[in-house]
């Protein structure tokens, strides 16, 4: 059974590694070409690396173990997020195409803040990437342990003894691919890698639960009900056991949206603003179908499980199992693809724009201003390999809490960046120094609140989400010194 899925997966590693030595061809003689792609992105391209990027493992592990678990009511994060999603295409994505370009042709987005407030260009450039680096080394620890749990769950003793081996060669053999074609072909090979996985993805989350609806045992959704009322009748309810606290938290994901780095970069990337429009529909439609089927993956997975009365330790790892009881070797080893497909596109598109920070706002801020193109593009690929090693350190500990840090790091990039990124956007009257306000207040909030542990419980109820007294936190740290700033400036004119 093994053979066939390693078939499988290994045709699905060299489809990779061949995207990358075909980016290498086309796109990294200079920095804008590396970090970028040169700006050249089709609008699908665009659209599909956006969103596998953007999902990752939380797609097929996370959300269906969440419904498997807990019932439908678990949906609402799913919600949140396809609300945030399409809102950061219409607001923010063309208006960042357009004035990346304008202002000084920004390759980063610290380098774009750096252009749009030049008064605290220096300060916004090493802040902003500190961050960047250190939340998204930590964020690509989190794959990389996603990547060594899915090799334990499926090839357990393949590799030598059954435990730390087979975890830690399933992070090194993500690691290494993700790697090759990441510093080897740059923005391009992410690129056009996240297009690859981003198909993968949603044709597996469509072809899950229509086999377990109507394959085999299966008799559709009348019996999924049927099975999932008798375990709970509230399963199917949206709002069963719901406060109101507890539903802001879930749809509040969706503000994170407008500060995530990985994914906002898409869009500096795409081929014009007039193709925004169409990369947004393909975005938007691929994320719902991939939601979709998520969905369709816990709920009918928890059905097919009780019904034939198949004991799961793990709800997170029901598209796993579900993958080695119902397919064919090779198919199962398409569906696993799908999941490290999920996996690798996250961590590709941290670490390049991690890398893209080291190379444009450190090396060439205070070592080297007058570096050539080719010598920037390889210390991104240095940085690449800095990071991922990093990672590697800090995914070794199979029971770390990385994972939980994800969330923390979605809050934090979400507080610090969003409403920062959002009114520099659209808000003519933000200074640089209230950018640089909500930067830090926004990230300091979402900190407080986690050491505190109110996200886990606040003032004897529910806990809170940290994303939300970030984001208005920082939004209202940024109108505050904006305007403070403004006036003083105005008043040192007329004198």
């Amino acid at each position: 059974m093994q053979t066939g899925t390693l078939i499988s997966l290994t045709l699905y590693f060299v489809l990779m590694l061949g995207i990358g030595l075909y980016a290498w061809k086309k796109s990294t003689e200079d920095s804008e070409g590396y970090l970028l792609g040169g700006r050249n992105l089709h609008p699908a391209v665009a659209a599909l690396s956006a969103g596998a990027s953007d999902m990752s493992g939380w797609l097929l592990m996370g959300l269906p173990g969440a419904l498997y678990a807990s019932g439908l009511v678990e949906a609402w994060i799913g919600i949140g997020l396809f609300l945030g999603a399409l809102v950061n295409w219409i607001v923010v994505a063309p208006r960042l195409r357009e004035q990346t370009v304008s202002y000084g042709n920004a390759l980063t987005i610290p380098e774009f803040l750096a252009n749009r407030f030049p008064d605290k260009a220096t300060l916004l450039r090493v802040v902003s990437a500190v961050i960047i680096v250190v939340f998204f080394t930590v964020y690509t620890a989190a794959g990389l342990v996603g990547g060594g749990k899915l090799f334990v769950t499926s090839f357990a003793g393949l590799f030598g003894d059954v435990g730390m081996s087979d975890y830690m060669f399933g992070i090194w053999l993500t690691a290494g691919v993700v790697l090759a074609y990441t510093m080897v072909g740059g923005f391009l090979a992410v690129s056009l890698t996240d297009f690859c996985q981003g198909c993968i993805m949603v044709v597996a989350l469509v072809l899950m639960p229509v086999v377990v609806l109507w394959g085999g045992q299966g008799d559709g959704f009348g019996q999924m009900n049927v099975t999932l009322t008798e375990i709970d009748p509230q399963f199917l309810s949206l709002t069963h056991g719901l406060t109101f606290i507890g539903w802001l938290s879930a749809v509040a994901w969706g503000l994170g949206y407008f500060g995530q780095p990985h994914i906002i970069v898409r869009f500096m990337a795409v081929r014009s603003v007039k193709d925004v429009a169409v990369a947004r529909n393909i975005g938007m439609g691929w994320m719902f179908v991939s939601l979709i089927g998520a969905l369709g993956v816990g709920l009918a997975g928890r059905a097919y499980m009780q019904r034939n009365a198949i004991p799961l330790d793990d709800p997170e790892t029901i598209f796993i199992a579900l993958a080695h009881l119902l397919f064919h070797p090779l198919i199962t080893g398409f569906l696993l693809a799908a999941l490290l497909a999920a996996i690798m596109s996250t961590i590709s598109s941290q670490l390049l724009v991690s890398s893209s920070s080291l190379a444009e706002d450190f090396y060439r801020l205070f070592l080297r201003k007058n570096a050539s193109e080719r010598e920037i593009v390889n210390v991104g690929r240095v940085a690449v390999l800095l990071v991922s090693l990093a990672a590697i350190a800090i995914a070794s500990d199979p029971d770390s809490e990385v994972l939980q840090l994800v969330s923390n790091a979605w809050a934090g990039f979400g507080a610090a960046f969003g409403p920062m990124i959002f009114l520099a956007l659209t808000w003519r009257g933000m200074s640089g120094a209230g950018a640089v306000s909500g930067l830090v207040v926004g990230a300091l909030v979402v900190i407080f609140w986690i050491v505190m542990e109110w996200n886990a419980s606040f003032l004897g109820g529910p806990g809170v989400y940290e994303i939300i007294p970030g984001v208005i936190a920082s939004t209202l740290a940024i109108v505050a010194v904006s305007k403070m700033t403004s006036s003083r400036a105005a008043a040192a004119a007329m004198a």
